[in-house]
């Protein structure tokens, strides 16, 4: 039983490298700043011998064949020779194709490639050998009374002569045939087991055998029996009868003859490389065909390889090297395409499978070798890191596993120790070497992944035991990075400088370059950003130079700062929990303050409007990156730039010149070319000028001003606020001067049209700005400015300041647009006035009716309203329908007012009457125009009043007073003058009004001795509804107050005479006087539509009961009706004179004039 152990050399690792590249390796390994810090003090250089110094290169590569690659050569091609079992692989390639493929990889010339393959094929073969390690069993059969075994296996390689040979030899079939077929010194046995079904050995031994063909891999299961004594045969037949068959069994066998439990054969020509199975256990008979199964590890590997291929180099070192110029190769053949994800092709595969089987090259070294080869391969080409991360898992779960030997330990810790100083050299220069992009920062992510896995494993832990945090060596790292980051930045951005006749810059730091294109940024470079110029030509130039280099060095602190908070630091914090940013923004912050102070002290007392200009972009981006301190995830002390804003305040005044200066400029050129037409016309149209979009988008930038600005301070903030609101009216009333002078220049050689045209669009471009002076509050943010300067700001001085700015400005636009409105207003007046002068004049009456005499009007107002609707915005078309309505009505008034009260006034007011109707749909437009409300104003209803009357003939004058009576006696409230009780109804059968007067109440005492003798007349009115019905009286009750008649009076009228317009029934109380005309009581009017029977509708009764009625008497009012002096006015009709004769007069009786 022989039990395999690696052989390893203690020769050096770095066989593939160029020299000039293997002593590079050794400086990756050392960061700048703290080499060796934390890490141990375990790790040394290798001492590098073997090149010699001032070699020729030609020497050196053909020095490194021979010694290097050439021996490795060689070990590949009596791998070739001597392989064994089939790889794992799914193709299979002959030996020509990997001749092929070594020489590829190796380029090897044909002659080199058959030299050495004939010199490899006259070495001494290997001994070749079957490694195999019985795992355990399951399953198998119980072959003892107590239903267990005792197993055991036997392993053997026998050749088919062999066995068949054996099989010849027996008398008969015999289930053992490795006892029997070789000698003992060719079977291996393995431990036994007791009293188990489910074994476990983890032995493992080492087959020889000549050749693969031919041969077979045996291996027996036994139960091994021994002899015990008859007490314990007989104690276990009491314990377990059922063991009784199996003493039955046993005493047929031979004394001390074992138990078979099954076999498992394996043709050699068939295995793999490496096996790790579970076989069957085959039966020799049909018995017991399920005897459970075997966990078999089988490996192809050499014993006594040819030492002298590659001069005593252990297998490991040698596999390093194959797989380090196999993946060299590999990458050379694809370059471009990506990162190498570890992929070989077949043959390579394969060939590192064979050479590691056949050395017996553990799972643990094979993973080292590949860590090793593709953590240096990293550091020079192109190869996937996520690669890396697999093999440290590989590493880590093989650690308690398998015991390294020394020298592979101390190389695991170079290795790790050195990936880990070059891993923290690449983090400090991440910016280059891993940009802000979708395929870099998983890059990023999986480098630093690598670092926090290496920190963790135990291999790392124990092979460097010093103290190291991750955490803080990232910190540094990436603070030292940003010092270096921004000193070359620095440098790059510096102001030029005179040096004799030509311009020139500061000379730059030495950049090289190293893996991964990162910068290797000198510690000793110190350079100055803005250098005194040994000879400058101007002092404000090189000014502006300094400020230009200072603003392009900032644009790039931003830039990064930007990157760091949405890229960089995302990938930081998930990998290794390290808040980049914060990191970044603190030291940029205290890096720029620096630069900021001492390039604002060169400009003190200095500044001009050129240096303000060139310093607000520089404000503009130190205000972003101060912004983003928001973004902190964790409290830091106070920032070097939180009051940079201080050292801008010399430039403050500069900027607001500027921008007012600027605009005003803009505006000045923006009305100049302006021909003040509408800029759209159609479904959408746009009614003003392109000077008013011109004033917005020139307004505008001095609003975003306030907005970059931000200015922190709240008291300066808000006279800064006061200074923009004032610049901005001074652009708004400056405007609207220059825009009267553009249009009186338009309108000098124009007709009347295009005047009022432009005229129009002056308007509207007038209303569109003072829309927007509107919104300024809004824009430039007065309530939270409000709420910054609560503490520092009156309320009465914050609202007494900035409001009467705008609302000075809005008067001033308010005024400009009456003032247009009213020079077109003025025209469109004077044009109604005549029209409506020529449309009443008397000689034109009987010439026209009154719908053509209006016509004229009508179309003159529709084309001249459609017109200024037309060009108009809607809010100026209705502050002209306004004035223009009230002027109207005005014109009407004075036109009605003026006509004598004489013959064919009637008609007269009939066609004005008809002209305000026909206005008043004109300017209401069917809801489109001036609302009811503004349409119906007092003068409006004076004048229709007026209209109404003078429309109207002598009797419906009359109906019309009566109406009003009537109403006046329903809203009549109280008894002042006392009150008359009445029944009354209709009969329609009989045609009879019946008038029942009851009493009189609280009657005024008219006589000297403080009564009265009152009595009642009763007359239906108006007379010429009723001509033949006479008045009717009661008797007279003298000296009573409260006089009770109860009289009953009987009118025949129709029904069509009680429903006529103004039809009443006129109570008139008197007292009666025997030497003089009667004393008026009072009168009280009742509206015969309200006597039951005369009124129809739903419940009509043709004779319904009477009802009773109280009603008030009244006094009617001296000279207060119009309707009255109308009536009174027409003097030719005598219906009308006697009906205001009789009004007059008890006018005259009324006591209301005493009031």
């Amino acid at each position: 039983m022989m039990p395999s152990q690696d052989g390893l050399s203690t020769t050096g690792d770095n066989l593939l490298q160029p020299p000039d590249q293997a002593r590079g390796s050794t400086r990756n390994r050392t960061r700048q700043s703290s080499p060796a810090r934390k890490l141990g003090m375990t790790r040394r250089q290798k001492d590098r011998r073997d090149f010699k110094e001032n070699e020729n290169p030609e020497e050196k590569e053909k020095r490194h064949k021979e010694q290097e690659l050439k021996p490795l050569y060689k070990e590949l091609l009596y791998t070739i020779i001597h392989k064994l079992g089939k790889p794992a692989s799914a193709e299979v390639f002959t030996d020509n194709q990997l001749h092929q493929y070594i020489r590829e990889a190796f380029s090897m010339a044909e002659d080199e490639h058959q030299s050495l393959t004939d010199r490899v094929q006259n070495t001494e073969p290997p001994v070749y050998c079957l490694m195999a390690t019985v795992k355990e069993a399951k399953g198998i059969l119980g072959k003892d009374v107590s239903g267990f075994s005792d197993p055991y296996c036997l392993l053997t390689i026998l050749e088919d002569e062999k066995e068949s040979k054996t099989r010849r030899s027996r008398p008969k079939p015999r289930k053992a045939v490795v006892k029997d077929a070789v000698s003992d010194e060719e079977v291996y046995t393995t431990e036994t087991k007791k009293q188990t079904l489910n074994p476990i050995w983890n032995q493992t031994f080492v087959l020889e055998f000549e050749e693969t063909a031919g041969a077979s891999f045996h291996m027996e299961m036994w139960d091994r029996d021994e002899e015990v004594s008859l007490a314990q045969k007989l104690e276990e037949i009491r314990t377990n009868f059922h063991g009784l068959r199996r003493m039955i069994k046993d005493a047929k066998k031979l004394k001390g003859q074992d138990d078979f439990l099954g076999n498992i054969v394996l043709r050699l020509k068939d295995l793999h490389c490496t096996e790790d199975n579970w076989y069957v256990l085959e039966p020799r008979t049909e018995t017991y065909p399920d005897r459970g199964q075997c966990h078999l590890q089988l490996k192809f590997t050499h014993k006594e390889r040819d030492g002298t291929l590659s001069a005593g180099r252990s297998a490991y070192v040698n596999y390093c090297g194959i797989l380090q110029q196999f993946v060299q190769s590999h990458i050379s053949k694809q370059q471009g395409s990506g990162p190498w994800k570890g992929d070989l092709c077949g043959e390579g595969q394969t060939l590192l499978e064979l050479y590691a089987t056949q050395n017996d090259l553990s799972p643990f070294l094979q993973d080292l070798a590949k860590w090793v080869a593709y953590s240096k391969l990293y550091q020079s080409l192109e190869v996937d890191s996520s690669l890396l991360l697999q093999q440290l898992t590989s590493i880590e779960y093989h650690w308690h596993q398998q015991e390294l030997p020394y020298q592979q330990k101390q190389e695991l810790g170079d290795s790790l120790h050195g990936f880990l100083q070059y891993g923290l050299c690449l983090v400090a220069k991440y910016r280059d070497i891993f940009p802000p992009t979708q395929d870099a920062n998983p890059r990023l992510h999986t480098l630093l992944r690598i670092l926090s896995q290496i920190c963790k494993t135990r291999a790392f832990q124990k092979l460097n035991p010093a103290q190291f945090d991750l955490h803080d060596e990232v910190n540094d790292a990436v603070h030292s990075g940003t010092q270096e980051w921004f000193t070359i930045k620095k440098g790059l951005h510096q102001p030029m400088t005179k040096v004799g006749c030509r311009q020139t810059k500061r000379p730059l730091p030495h950049i090289t370059f190293k893996a991964h294109q990162a910068f290797i940024y000198p510690h000793s470079v110190t350079l100055s950003l803005f250098p005194s110029p040994p000879s400058p030509s101007s002092p404000s130039q090189d000014l502006t130079e300094t400020v230009s280099a200072l603003s392009r060095l900032i644009g790039e602190v931003q830039e990064d700062i930007k990157h760091n908070k949405d890229s960089w630091n995302r990938v930081f914090v998930s990998a290794v929990q390290v808040d980049v940013f914060t990191i970044v923004y603190q030291k940029l912050d205290s890096l720029l303050a620096g630069e900021v102070r001492d390039t604002l002290n060169q400009m003190e007392g200095k500044m001009e409007q050129s240096l303000a200009n060139g310093l607000f972009p520089l404000y503009l981006s130190l205000q972003a990156i101060h912004k983003d301190k928001a973004f902190l995830q964790k409290s830091v002390k106070l920032l070097e730039l939180t009051n940079f804003h201080e050292g801008f305040r010399e430039a403050l005044p500069y900027w607001l010149n500027k921008a007012f200066s600027t605009t005003q400029d803009r505006v000045e050129r923006a009305v100049q070319v302006d021909q003040l037409q509408p800029l759209q016309s159609g479904m959408a149209p746009i009614k003003h000028s392109t000077s008013a979009v011109d004033l917005v988008a020139c307004v505008q930038p001095i609003c975003q001003l306030w907005e970059q600005l931000s200015w922190p301070d709240p008291e300066e903030a808000f006279m800064l606020m006061v200074k923009l609101t004032e610049d901005v009216c001074k652009i708004v009333v400056n405007y609207c001067r220059i825009l009267k002078e553009r249009v009186r220049a338009l309108s000098e050689n124009s007709d009347h049209s295009s005047a009022v045209n432009k005229l129009c669009v002056v308007v509207n471009d007038l209303e569109h700005l003072r829309s927007v002076l509107t919104r300024l509050p809004q824009q430039l943010n007065w309530a939270g400015l409000r709420e910054r300067t609560r503490h520092v700001i009156g309320e009465p001085q914050f609202h007494n300041v900035l409001p009467s700015q705008l609302q000075h400005a809005q008067g001033v636009l308010s005024r400009e647009i009456r003032s247009a409105l009213e020079t077109v207003g003025r025209k469109l007046n004077s044009d109604i006035e005549t029209y409506v002068r020529s449309m009443s004049t008397r000689r034109r009456l009987p010439s026209k009716s009154t719908e053509d005499a209006v016509v004229p009007l009508m179309k003159y107002l529709e084309k001249e309203l459609q017109y200024m609707n037309e060009n108009l915005v809607q809010e100026n078309f209705n502050s002209l329908l306004t004035p223009l309505w009230t002027n109207s009505i005005r014109t009407l008034y004075q036109v009605a007012t003026q006509q004598k009260q004489e013959g064919g006034l009637m008609v007269f007011c009939q066609r004005l009457q008809y002209t305000l109707q026909c206005l008043e749909q004109c300017f209401y437009a069917e809801g489109n125009g001036l609302p009811l409300e503004t349409l119906h104003t007092d003068d409006y209803k004076s004048l229709k009043s007026h209209l109404t009357h003078n429309s109207l003939n002598c009797q419906q004058l009359i109906e019309k007073f009566l109406d009003r009576k009537v109403w006046e006696q329903k809203v009549y409230s109280g008894e002042k003058y006392g009150a008359v009780t009445l029944i009354a109804s209709y009969r329609r059968s009989d045609l009879r009004l019946r008038v029942e007067v009851l009493n009189a109440a609280n009657l005024l005492p008219m006589d000297s001795n403080g009564s009265s003798d009152p009595f009642v007349q009763l007359c239906l009115e108006p007379r010429h509804v009723f001509p033949e019905v006479e008045p009717r009286t009661t008797q007279i009750k003298n000296c009573d107050l409260n006089p009770l008649f109860d009289e009953a009076f009987e009118f025949m009228v129709s029904v069509e005479q009680c429903q006529a317009v103004g039809a009443c029934l006129v109570v008139t109380v008197l007292d009666y006087d025997t030497l003089r005309t009667d004393d008026f009581e009072g009168e009280a009017f009742l509206a015969l539509r309200a006597v039951p029977g005369v009124g129809g509708g739903p419940g009509y009764q043709p004779d319904p009961s009477p009802a009773q009625i109280r009603l008030p008497l009244m006094h009617p009012k001296p000279n207060d009706d119009s309707i009255l002096k109308l009536l009174e006015s027409r003097r030719g009709e005598r219906e009308a004179q006697v009906f205001v004769k009789k009004r007059r007069q008890r006018e005259k009786q009324s006591q209301e004039e005493k009031r």
